[in-house]
């Protein structure tokens, strides 16, 4: 037995208290976020009136991913996450690495879209501000409650989600009450771009749209604190999803048929323009907090997702151990937090809204494809419980969908791949320091790097 198998036999186990409400809201809180809040006008400059097929297409691409999540959570009912299911199932070091790497990078991509998000229109209702200085602003503002150490309930993720998921009503709702007096052009949800491609417009809306869907993943975090797994993850994983999708969809078709297509493209607050149009006397201000409340608070946990990454990662010993440093008095990893807090703000510096909410679906899309092909792998290892097992064709499909949105074919950014690939050559340099010139290696434990449970991570 060696020294990580003892350590995990002698440690108690953590407590089942989740049950499958809670999951429930949990996943949901997980996908609300950024993506929605300030990347709807982005999707409709690529597709027109008809993004919300876009979201469509992002919504059915998470469905055939979660059905993976699915099985080998019910299969693994541990607190773990793509670097371990790789792991077990290629058996490849590095390779996982990348894997883990990936998903932090996603994080900060993640978090610095919404900081650039929450330097925009939103906060432009109270006082107007250069955008870039106050996302950087932000971040810094994030990074030191991030060091002074945060600690939140789950519970307190069902408030969250009530939160963000109330702006989203209001938007339908002012949608459907405007169209019912004969504002906005209900037409307009099935026109194109023009010129454009239909189906290489919706292709090309969906690899920027599934930013928004993402963030599922890390439910399979709450494995070993959730009571019955088997039983309540199949359900609050396909429920929540499905919830989020729907309201993704009504969203866009609302926000396409009240507001012009360049005025959503050019918004950095698109849903506010939706408000403006269907409700010129809801308080505007009140919903430009939500929606800042929704964004902050996608940037504060991706934040601290990213940090113990890369904390857990320097604690395995697979990149220098100088990053897993912690604060005598704090008890936080103040080394990690000041790495990822500086990729963040020159992130910020150098992409924008579209290229870093583009490059956070990138980098989960090509994580998601290893994990679809994990569960076809797995397949041949055998465990003594029951567990949901996906019909074949949708790991299938998961893998084929994921590879195209993350391919070029799908009509995405070059940029987002320089971009992306910077960040993970930043972990391959970590890795080549820690390989070359530190000694004293442990065995390759990925369950350790997959961080802490968050109370909520958003897309």
């Amino acid at each position: 037995m060696t020294t990580a198998d003892r350590t995990a036999a002698t440690e108690p186990a953590l407590r089942r208290v989740i049950g499958p409400k809670l999951l429930l809201f949990f996943v949901i809180g997980d996908i609300l976020g950024t993506g929605i809040y300030a990347l709807t006008g982005k999707v409709a400059g690529e597709v027109g009136g008809a993004a919300w097929l876009s979201f469509a297409l992002s919504f059915a691409v998470a469905l055939f991913t979660a059905s993976s999540y699915v099985e080998l959570v019910g299969k693994y009912p541990r607190a773990a996450g793509a670097a371990l299911y790789a792991h077990r199932a290629f058996g490849i070091p590095f390779l996982t690495f990348l894997v883990a790497f990936a998903v932090m990078s996603s994080g900060l991509t993640s978090a610095s879209a919404a900081a650039r998000a929450f330097g925009g229109d939103y906060l432009a209702e109270f006082v107007a501000l250069p955008s870039t200085l106050v996302a950087i602003a932000f971040v810094v503002a994030l990074a030191l409650i991030n060091f002074r150490g945060v600690s939140e309930s789950v519970k307190t993720n069902v408030v969250l989600t009530c939160v963000e998921l109330s702006g989203l009503l209001i938007v339908i709702a002012i949608g459907f009450i405007a169209l019912s007096r004969g504002t906005g052009d209900p037409g307009q949800v099935l026109e194109f771009k023009e010129g454009a491609n239909p189906v290489t417009a919706v292709v090309s809306g969906a690899a920027l749209a599934f930013f928004a869907m993402v963030g599922f993943e890390d439910s399979v975090n709450m494995a070993e604190e959730t009571k019955d797994p088997q039983r309540a993850f199949p359900r609050a994983l396909f429920l929540g999803i499905t919830v989020t999708g729907i309201v993704y969809i009504l969203v866009a078709a609302c926000s396409t048929m009240l507001v012009p297509i360049p005025v959503l493209e050019r918004s950095s607050g698109p849903l506010l323009e939706v408000v403006k149009a269907g409700a010129p006397g809801f308080p505007l201000q009140l919903f430009a907090l939500v929606a800042l409340f929704a964004v902050s608070n996608s940037a504060l946990i991706n934040l601290l997702m990213a940090s113990r990454l890369v904390y857990g990662m320097a604690r395995e010993r697979i990149i220098p151990g100088v990053f897993g440093a912690v604060h005598p008095l704090r008890r936080t990893p103040r080394v990690a937090i000041l790495f990822t807090t500086l990729l963040a703000i020159g992130l910020i510096v150098f992409g924008d809204i579209r290229e870093l909410g583009g490059t956070t679906a990138l980098l989960l899309l090509g994580v998601f494809t290893l994990v679809n092909a994990a569960v076809l792998v797995l397949r041949r290892d055998k465990v003594e419980h029951e567990h949901y097992r996906a019909p074949t064709v949708l790991p299938v499909l998961g893998v084929l969908t994921c590879a195209y949105l993350a391919s070029p074919l799908s009509g995405r950014d070059p940029e987002q791949y320089v971009l992306a690939a910077v960040l993970l050559g930043i972990g391959v340099l970590l890795w080549a320091v820690n390989l070359l010139f530190l000694r004293g290696r442990r065995r390759f434990a990925p369950e350790k790097i997959t961080g802490p449970t968050p109370p909520e991570k958003t897309g």
